[in-house]
């Protein structure tokens, strides 16, 4: 990813990340994907209803799917709505999909979605991430940094 991929992401209006994934995992290699979505779920994706918590991703057939995704139903759509907690395909290219399947092979590997965001133009994206699972030990370790890196900047701002 280079740096205006990063400054872009920061303008998105909508940002919908997976704070869980990473106190579970450990990132190994990161990925943008697309996702086919029907008209009210961009909607309520681009008015913030959205979570990632519990999602994963997994590959069937050569298709990357996303399963556990919650987009929840469009306040004004009326018959027509989409169900909460389907699965959604993501589009990946032939090389990357292969690149993921041949990762999770590996025990302890797995596939996570890390962020939601709208690109410049205006269409939804997902980040995965090919991700390895945390120890107890090394969750403990992230919370400890965490809370040390907090203590820090109080620190820092009493001054």
């Amino acid at each position: 990813m280079n740096k205006e991929e990063l400054e872009l992401r920061k303008k998105s209006p909508v940002q919908i990340k997976n704070k869980k994934a990473s106190f579970e995992y450990f990132f190994v290699d990161e990925f943008t994907a697309g996702i086919v979505l029907t008209g009210t779920e961009i909607k309520s994706i681009r008015a913030g209803k959205a979570s990632l918590v519990d999602a994963y991703c997994f590959i069937t057939n050569g298709e990357i799917w996303v399963r556990g995704m919650n987009i929840s139903p469009y306040f004004y759509g009326s018959y027509s709505n989409h169900e909460a907690k389907r699965d959604r395909k993501l589009l990946l290219t032939r090389r990357e999909i292969h690149k993921l399947e041949e990762g999770t092979k590996a025990v302890g590997f797995t596939i996570v979605p890390t962020l939601v965001f709208i690109d410049q133009n205006g269409r939804a994206k997902v980040d995965i991430a090919l991700a390895k699972g945390k120890k107890v030990y090394d969750k403990r370790q992230t919370m400890k940094e965490k809370e040390d890196r907090r203590e820090m900047d109080r620190a820092i701002k009493h001054y």
